[in-house]
């Protein structure tokens, strides 16, 4: 095994701001020298159902119908305890992934660069026969999903990321990671009161302007799926059971949104969607587990709500806009 270089990467700015790393290994696919092939069952995708990032590549995964050809690798919800941050595969037989037979995650990122020395991030595509991260491009990897493995989805499977929409779904998706999905973890890692409150004052303005965006129209572009719709979807179903009160994002929950939340549940009756949600493990992620520095830890008491059964009411969203 490589030795075990990762150290705890800093990701506050002297203003008490949080500044998300930056991602490594980026890589596109294609048949070019510099490029991933796209081979059925040469790659194996590892996530932690805690991870809005990782999410909504499982969901993209699911939608199209790419679990034949892309095996999944799931980590605990809890990081193990060590001198830095990682993920581990506890929940497998033996403490090890099956396929790649390791450990904890660093380990892949480390067999790609000895000298890694960020946080290894979930999601990640593992090349299989070299156990080498090839791939943690988050911002992208739906879009490659959506486009490049085309031949691969499944038949009548729905275009996430129509040609036509191209402009919108990635103007919009811009805004949604900024201010949304990166948005909560700006506050919530927040080491400055100013820092905290200009992040928080973000989320809430964009979360009302797009519950008035949902008025009118089923799905973020209109009333076809696409991508904005997955990305949006993997914030808000961690908004209630864990950002507003592990990441003291609390002017409302996303109940209160009348618009957000039946599009929230809507989307959870889909399939792709709720079938791959763990509130379960959420919860235990954010209020149990440890975040940016392996020193430090939220309260360690799990709560025992809110209640997740209201996201199986229904939803008029479907007769509304048909």
């Amino acid at each position: 095994m490589v030795e075990n270089k990762v150290s705890q990467s800093i990701e506050i700015a002297k203003d008490g701001r949080f500044i998300r790393q930056t991602n490594q290994f980026i890589a596109k696919f294609g048949d070019g020298a510099d490029e991933l092939p796209v081979i059925a069952n040469k790659y194996r995708l590892l996530w932690a159902p805690v991870c809005p990032w990782a999410h909504r590549a499982v969901i993209v995964r699911k939608v199209l119908g790419l679990e034949k050809v892309i095996s999944l690798g799931t980590a605990d919800p809890i990081r193990p305890k060590l001198e830095h941050t990682d993920w581990s595969f506890t929940l497998d037989e033996g403490d090890v992934d099956p396929v790649l037979g390791i450990h904890y995650l660093s380990e892949v990122y480390l067999n790609a660069d000895p000298e890694y020395t960020k946080r290894p991030t979930v999601p990640a595509l593992i090349d299989i026969e070299s156990k080498k991260v090839v791939e943690n491009d988050y911002h992208n990897l739906t879009y490659y999903f959506e486009r490049d493995w085309k031949k691969f989805h499944k038949k009548d499977a729905p275009d996430l990321f129509p040609v036509e929409l191209e402009a919108q779904i990635r103007q919009l998706n811009d805004i949604i990671f900024h201010e949304i999905n990166n948005g909560v973890y700006k506050a919530g890692f927040a080491k400055s009161q100013a820092a905290y409150e200009a992040a928080y004052d973000t989320v809430f303005e964009r979360l009302d302007w797009l519950d008035k965006r949902l008025a009118n129209q089923r799905y973020l572009h209109g009333n076809q799926l696409t991508d904005s719709d997955v990305r949006l979807y993997s914030t808000l179903a961690r908004f209630d059971v864990a950002y507003y009160a592990a990441f003291n994002v609390n002017k409302k929950r996303l109940i209160d949104y009348p618009n957000l939340w039946g599009y929230a549940r809507d989307l959870y009756q889909t399939y792709g969607f709720g079938d791959t949600t763990d509130f379960a493990a959420i919860k235990k992620h954010y209020f149990l587990s440890i975040h940016l520095k392996p020193q430090e830890s939220h309260q360690k008491i799990l709560p025992k709500g809110p209640d997740v059964s209201v996201w199986l009411e229904p939803s008029d969203r479907v007769t509304k806009f048909s």
